[in-house]
């Protein structure tokens, strides 16, 4: 016999399919004019991008914070997936980083950097949570690497964050669409960098996850 709190449990109801993809499409918009035009966007054009209408916006996002938030943690959530991915598919943990930086370049990471150091809850637990599972999966990727003889052993999880940021940026005076075209060619040259054994002693030591969040 089912008891009270299972009877309750299946009370609840699961959000409608269509009520998914509106929240989907608000994301994706969202994340496209971030990019595009900077985090002052309004909340109207963004709606318009997505095709629903304003209600809907404030109906899942009550305000430009929640949504902020909620791009930056799909963002970093599939860059993760994508290394994760990798490192299931072939076990290979440089592939897995390659995987990830590329990933994380082709989600306009860098665009969006500068969001997650804003006047925003940078501590609210659901940003906390993406930002530590992508820390700690390519920490760990990182070290498998290193493991393996894949990486040299004198760079950090910080390193390889900031070099994506700064290499995934358009050149100063191009577009986001002109200068996508480089922007993979270069981050394959600093992976190629990366790897091990190193050819360069590099100046300084290498950058950590604390040290980078007190940038």
């Amino acid at each position: 016999m089912p008891t009270a709190t299972t009877s309750a449990a299946r009370k609840v109801p699961r959000p409608r399919a269509d009520a998914v993809r509106n929240r989907e499409r608000i994301v994706t918009a969202a994340q496209e004019m971030f990019v595009e035009h900077g985090p002052d966007v309004s909340l109207d054009e963004i709606a318009r991008r997505a095709g629903v209408g304003n209600a809907t916006v404030y109906r899942n996002f009550p305000d430009r914070e929640a949504l902020v938030r909620e791009v930056v943690c799909s963002v970093m959530d599939r860059t993760a997936e994508a290394a994760e991915v990798a490192l299931a598919e072939t076990g290979d943990a440089f592939a897995a980083l390659e995987r990830f930086v590329h990933a994380a370049a082709d989600e306009r990471i860098s665009a969006l950097c500068p969001m997650m150091s804003s006047s925003f809850d940078r501590h609210h637990p659901d940003l906390e949570a993406s930002r530590e599972r992508v820390e700690q999966l390519i920490e760990e990727v990182m070290g498998r690497a290193v493991a393996a003889g894949q990486l040299r052993s004198d760079v950090g999880v910080g390193d390889v964050m900031i070099a994506v940021a700064q290499l995934s940026r358009p050149p100063a005076g191009t577009d986001c669409l002109r200068g996508d075209r480089f922007v993979h060619r270069h981050l394959q040259l600093f992976l190629d960098g990366l790897r091990a054994p190193a050819r360069s002693t590099l100046p300084g030591t290498a950058v950590t996850i604390k040290e980078l969040r007190e940038c």
